[in-house]
């Protein structure tokens, strides 16, 4: 338990440091752009640790869930364990997120201190991270487009598309896949189970929130397509009449 205290205290410590120093590098940004680069970066590290841990070092997620947490798995969760506390630590005092945000937030903090604490199911918790993490950057991107003045554009459009194709193929797809084995198998705890139905409960809200904004934006720029066609039909009416 003191070894698991002093690793989560380093963590912690260590993306708390990052964050300082952003803010004292870019002193001319606002906390939050600061802060959103340190989520920037966490998701960047982690979907390259998980993918090796799950694409090369192994086990693999869909058929040994349950198994005993090796060393790199202990380290890329708690790199994540600290970065979640510290990110929660920050959106609560600013009071930047919902409750559906801090919910994500507190599950996968309660995942991965029962994964470490436990000894294992570290593969399908890296699982989980590396499809949460994985369209964090696109994001990202999209925050810091609008902050930009650039997120009504060409970029702006193919951010999303990519976001929401992701979300539905990764978090959604493979990921009701992966709650499958996780289910079907005798392995992995009764509570990895059911912090297994609540993460995927959770981006099922999540993927509402995102089908209905999708709706919005497709609506409004086939009406502004619709009003602009009316107008340049107008303006070539209105040449041919003089």
């Amino acid at each position: 338990m003191t070894l698991f205290l002093v690793e989560t205290s380093c963590s912690l410590i260590g993306w708390l440091f990052l964050y300082i120093l952003l803010c004292d590098v870019n002193r001319k940004r606002n906390a939050e752009w600061n802060c959103r680069l340190i989520t920037l970066i966490h998701g960047v590290l982690i979907v390259l640790l998980t993918a090796y841990i799950g694409f090369v070092d192994g086990p693999w997620p869909f058929t040994d869930v349950g198994s005993e947490n090796t060393p790199l798995q202990i380290l890329a969760l708690l790199l994540s364990l600290g970065y979640f506390l510290f990110d929660m630590a920050w959106c609560v005092y600013f009071r930047t997120e919902g409750p559906v945000m801090l919910a994500h937030h507190t599950l996968s903090i309660l995942g991965i201190v029962c994964a470490l604490g436990m000894g294992e199911s570290g593969i399908e918790a890296c699982a989980v991270l590396f499809g949460s993490e994985i369209t964090n950057p696109l994001l990202q991107a999209r925050w810091f487009l609008k902050q930009m003045g650039r997120y009504d554009s060409l970029s702006g459009d193919i951010v999303d598309l990519l976001f929401i194709t992701l979300f539905a193929c990764v978090r959604i797809g493979v990921g009701g896949r992966m709650l499958y084995c996780e289910l079907a198998s005798p392995k992995p705890k009764l509570v990895m189970k059911v912090g297994g139905v609540a993460i995927y409960a959770l981006s099922c809200v999540f993927m509402v929130d995102i089908a209905c904004f999708a709706c919005r934006k497709t609506c409004g720029k086939y009406r502004r397509w619709q009003e602009q066609k009316k107008l340049n039909n107008a303006n070539g009416h209105t040449r041919v009449l003089k």
